[in-house]
């Protein structure tokens, strides 16, 4: 049950991933928006539109202009002279990026109250053409389109004059447009005179670039053409507009047509802007139109816009090519799409192809991230994104087309992620888990050596220099025959959990169990200097435990028997023996074989345990007492043995350092005689000590001297 619903929870991972993905997308969180623009600025950048010869272009109000005409605001007069100077070199209509709002300060009659003149000569100057008359005759024979402004606060302006009519495919396009609520129209004298008035006003993104140029916008309760729209409406000398919404109820704009010419636009009503680098072909100084220095044929049949790229006038927008241009030049690149129809598109189905990315993506990578390894998934999952990327590049360069490759990409690298979380905390709980199983049946110490050195996990052994402790319960089998055996093995049990959990409290490493015995190793597989200390400190552990065990069942009545240890030291081979099938980790060696005999020969000597001098050598505050030098069954050469004191656990009535048995056994050497007599004193005074009946019975048999020849394992 808790395996199917870590797997329930894990699958959850991609689902939820491809969740968030999409709550992303639906929400697009203004820093989703900046990276999205961001990349189609690099497409624009790596990829601008290529300039074609096209009938647009802007009459700039430059810096050369202002110095060679004079200061703005120009005369109205002046505009009139620009106006009617466009008209005889035969284009198709002008449009001016240019606010009329004001009178013109010019003027015969503003002058008056400045001037002090006497009454005559005010008449003369109060005889003379307002300005703005003279400008708006000039604009009456047709062609110019007026610009003007609109605010997102206020109300009580008026509209300019509308000419044009509005035809409506689908749902009504006013709740899509951007809303404002105040015009700043030109002069009435002037807004009626042009032949249009178009809204000069941008929507920058949020970073201040402008990447769209409106073809209609929402004033209040009207919609209302932006001045490319009406440059090329009364270019074509065309008296509507066509506005058809998507199909589906909801989804905004479709599209804006215009004469002959249909615009795709957002749902909004925005056209993309494919900007083109500077090109000298479209800008032309205003005052060479003027000057009448600009040949006619020049400018015959193309769409004017007037406007200003002087810093001084504060006409100047950020580009997605990077730094600023002229805000006349959005109007006009936009003019040159619609010519050559080299749209940027961001089709009305381009968030569902965004989402369906990321949900099959998502899922997709997500699943391999929960089934295969960290470096094959996330191989797969940069692969994967960098060809959605790469498919958003080429819908740009070969079709034009908008598409957005970073909400895909984030939605499918958030379901990567997170799987790889849940299958990085999924496989360390299985790691632990199994490791917390694999150390039921091998040392934890062993299990985490092999967890953090796992290229030590190959046949074969090292020299090392080891101490081990051997152990075998007395008596065990004539127990199996006197209780249930389902009680001894309980008991059993019970003794061997605390035998290798003292083990384990000394770090030690279970070498192996057979039956009742357990055997234990010390400094390996992570070396060990005070291995030799560790490993009697265990023993003597282990020894106090089962004579406590031991003593609490017989209390109860059950003779459970006593425990032999053995303890040695030595250099042996340590590693991994067995073959290709299943390892056996161990240590080979002669020493391993001498703490065997060395438990074994307990029975012999009559003691518990039996300790070497080559384990004795590194370890303190240990007390013991010489056994004899033994010549183990089998071995040629003698090996000094020891008995620790214990909290008089060996020997009842023995003082802790037993200075007495010290003092008999160096007579054994010395004089037989008088070891003779102290080892009979002793024995009269602790029968039941084993090591003083061992050397007085060999004594009584002759056998002068420490060694000890061992005729038995």
């Amino acid at each position: 049950m808790r395996q199917w619903l870590s797997w329930s929870l894990s699958m959850l991972a991609p689902p939820l991933a491809v969740g968030i993905g999409a709550a992303f997308l639906l929400l697009d969180p203004p820093l989703l928006q900046t990276l999205r623009q961001a990349v189609f600025d690099q497409y624009q950048r790596a990829h601008p539109r290529v300039y074609q010869p096209t009938p647009v272009r802007v009459i700039d109000i430059d810096e050369e202009s202002l110095a060679k005409v004079g200061q703005w605001p120009w005369p109205r007069t002046r505009i009139a002279e620009l106006v009617e100077r466009l008209r005889q070199s035969g284009v198709a209509a002008v449009g001016f990026d240019v606010l009329f709002a004001e009178p013109d300060r010019t003027s015969p009659k503003a002058m008056l109250d400045i001037w002090n003149l006497a009454p005559a000569s005010r008449r003369s100057v109060a005889g003379l053409p307002d300005h703005d008359d003279v400008l708006a005759a000039a604009l009456k024979p047709g062609g110019v389109v007026l610009g003007f402004a609109v605010e997102r606060e206020g109300s009580g302006a008026p509209l300019p004059a509308q000419k044009y009519r509005y035809v409506a495919v689908g749902e009504p396009a006013l709740p899509y447009a951007h809303p404002f609520a105040r015009a700043a129209p030109p002069l009435p004298v002037l807004s009626n005179a042009a032949a249009g008035n178009g809204v000069m006003t941008f929507v920058p993104d949020n970073d201040g670039v402008v990447r769209r140029v409106p073809l209609l916008l929402r004033l209040g309760d009207t919609l209302v053409p932006s001045l490319a729209a009406e440059v090329l409406r009364v270019g074509q000398g065309a008296s509507n507009y066509m506005v058809r919404t998507a199909p589906t109820a909801g989804v905004g704009l479709a599209e804006v047509k215009i004469g002959q010419f249909t615009v795709p636009t957002t749902a909004a009503g925005e056209a993309w802007v494919h900007y083109s680098g500077p090109v000298k072909e479209r800008t032309l100084s205003a005052w060479k139109i003027l000057a009448g220095v600009v040949p006619a044929a020049e400018l015959q049949g193309s769409l004017v816009l007037v406007g200003t790229s002087a810093q001084g006038l504060m006409d100047l927008r950020f580009s997605p090519l990077g730094g600023v241009f002229p805000g006349v030049e959005a109007h006009a690149q936009l003019l040159e799409q619609v010519l050559t129809d080299s749209y940027l598109y961001r089709p009305a189905w381009a968030n569902s192809i965004e989402a369906l990315t990321i949900v099959v993506g998502g899922l997709a990578l997500g699943t391999l991230a929960l089934m295969t390894g960290a470096l094959v998934s996330a191989l797969i999952t940069l692969v994967v994104i960098g060809l959605v990327v790469l498919a958003g590049w080429l819908a740009f360069i070969d079709y034009h087309l908008l598409l957005d490759p970073v909400t895909p990409a984030l939605g499918i690298f958030m379901a990567f992620l997170l799987s790889s979380m849940v299958h990085h905390f999924s496989s360390e709980r299985r790691q632990r888990f199994v490791k917390q199983a694999f150390s039921r049946y091998v040392s934890p110490n062993l299990v985490a050596h092999i967890v953090d050195h796992p290229a030590e996990l190959e046949l074969g052994g090292r020299r090392q220099e080891c101490s081990f402790v051997f152990t075998d319960l007395v008596g065990f089998t004539s127990l199996m025959e006197k209780i249930d055996p389902g009680e001894a093995v309980a008991l059993l049990n019970v003794y061997l959990d605390e035998m290798i959990g003292i083990a384990f409290r000394h770090n030690g490493t279970l070498d192996r169990i057979v039956g009742d015995a357990v055997a234990i190793m010390f400094s390996a597989p992570v070396p060990q200097p005070d291995h030799r200390q560790r490993a009697l400190t265990c023993a003597i552990a282990m020894q106090r435990f089962t004579a406590k065990y031991s003593d609490d069942l017989k209390a109860k009545g059950i003779p459970f028997g006593y425990t032999r240890i053995g303890v040695h030291s030595g250099e042996v081979i340590v590693g991994n023996f067995g073959g290709s099938t299943i390892f056996d980790y161990r240590a080979l060696g002669d020493p391993v074989n001498t703490a065997s005999r060395l438990e074994s020969v307990n029975k012999h000597l009559g003691t518990r345990i039996c300790v070497s001098e080559a384990t004795l050598a590194g370890c303190t505050g240990v007390v013991t007492r010489p056994v004899g030098r033994l010549v183990l069954k089998g071995k040629s050469r003698s090996l000094m043995v020891f008995q620790p004191i214990h909290d008089g656990l060996e020997i009842a009535g023995a003082p802790a350092d037993d200075p007495q048995y010290a003092a008999a056994y160096a007579l054994l050497t010395q004089d037989p005689v008088a070891a003779m007599a102290a080892f009979q004193e002793l024995a009269a005074q602790r029968p039941t000590d084993p090591l003083v009946q061992l050397h007085l019975h060999r004594l009584q048999d002759k056998q002068t001297g420490d060694l000890i020849v061992m005729t038995e394992k």
